[in-house]
């Protein structure tokens, strides 16, 4: 069981670097601009082949892939080169990676809200459990719990994230509540829960709001909880990062290919049948598919972001001193971020293999 989670991981975490440099490439060859080599993987070749000007290959290293086109880095006297298109279409190029990756995170996450999942449920409460310290505090049913210490919360689950990232033993916040039409915030609002002890002895600790149920699926709701997924996906990313800057999280979390694997390979078999164990794993590849698209149109060179922070910066540059920066320059800053990051990404492989080993 394990091995096909294992086979089902790589395909879809192949498939998100696929569809990356198709975007790449695809709108390179519609914008006109010559592709050298469409790459799968990064290392030595294990196998290609050439059709018309462009070779095509899949290489060893499972960890990205690239889309070679001419003049990337160095002008060149091909008047298809990448530096000699006009700076839209540049950044049409440069963007579009990002774009699939998106579009297929929307895509997937539709069809499983579609055909799968049941829509998430909303923000707005349809019922409070009577006598809590909860109704006692402002909230009455029918309201909508609009942002969370500011943070606007579109889905229930939005409002879990945020209780979750409260530092430990907080209890209080500000809620946004949108009344008729008409927002206020409730200070200090207590979060303690209310213990609920059961016929059978059992006992719970419940907040004491119930939110509505979700809405009948249509095309537009299922869409539109696709896109709230996304968005929300594309939150986390920033998120982490941010817990990261700040110190929340370490290094020794940080993760590359093999620890993806891992992880999902553990959310599959977590499920109590192999198709739920399906569906989690595209689940987890949508928010890999959003993960990818952000952290890779982050302003950092070498990647996508940083490339199209260059590009922005040429082009004014340009338009007011009607010279353009020698593009040697920004090559060797491509050149030297990439080479940081693949030490960096081999340092998480190893760091994998040896967590995974230890474990």
């Amino acid at each position: 069981m394990p091995i096909l989670y294992i086979v089902f991981s790589l395909l879809i975490f192949g498939f998100l670097v696929f569809i990356h440099e198709f975007g790449h490439f695809i709108s390179a060859k519609l914008l006109g601009v010559r592709v050298n080599e469409f790459a799968i993987n990064m290392g030595p070749k294990l196998f290609s082949w050439k059709r018309g000007e462009t070779q095509y290959s899949f290489r060893l290293i499972p960890i990205g892939g690239f889309c070679a086109m001419e003049g990337e880095d160095v002008d060149t006297d091909d008047p298809r080169s990448f530096l000699k298109a006009a700076w839209w279409k540049r950044l049409i190029i440069l963007c579009a990676g990002a774009f699939m990756n998106l579009l297929t995170g929307f895509v997937v996450m539709a069809l499983l809200f579609g055909f799968c999942f049941s829509l998430p449920a909303s923000t707005t409460i349809d019922s409070l459990m009577e006598g809590n310290v909860v109704e006692q505090q402002g909230l009455r049913v029918g309201d909508q719990i609009y942002a969370f210490n500011g943070h606007r919360l579109y889905v229930k689950s939005d409002f879990d994230l945020w209780e979750s990232r409260l530092d430990e033993g907080e209890k209080l916040c500000d809620l946004t509540v949108l009344r008729d039409g008409k927002k206020f915030v409730i200070h200090n609002f207590d979060l303690t829960r209310a213990q609920i002890k059961d016929n059978d002895g059992t006992v719970r600790e419940l907040l004491g709001i119930q939110f509505r149920s979700p809405e009948d699926k249509s095309f537009l709701s299922v869409n539109r909880s696709a896109a709230i997924q996304c968005y929300n996906f594309s939150r986390l990313v920033w998120y982490g990062l941010q817990d990261l800057v700040r110190g929340r999280v370490g290094l020794k979390e940080l993760g590359g290919p093999v620890k993806i694997v891992e992880t999902m390979t553990e959310t599959g078999m977590e499920a109590e049948t192999v198709q739920d164990g399906v569906l989690d794993l595209f689940y987890f590849g949508t928010f890999l598919a959003v993960n990818l698209a952000v952290m890779n149109m982050l302003p950092i060179p070498a990647l996508d972001g940083g490339r199209v922070l260059f590009l922005l910066i040429n082009t004014v540059f340009t338009a007011i001193t009607r010279k353009k920066i020698n593009p040697k320059y920004e090559g060797w800053v491509h050149g030297g971020a990439l080479i940081l990051l693949l030490g960096l990404m081999a340092v998480l492989l190893v760091k994998d293999f040896w967590q995974l080993f230890i474990h």
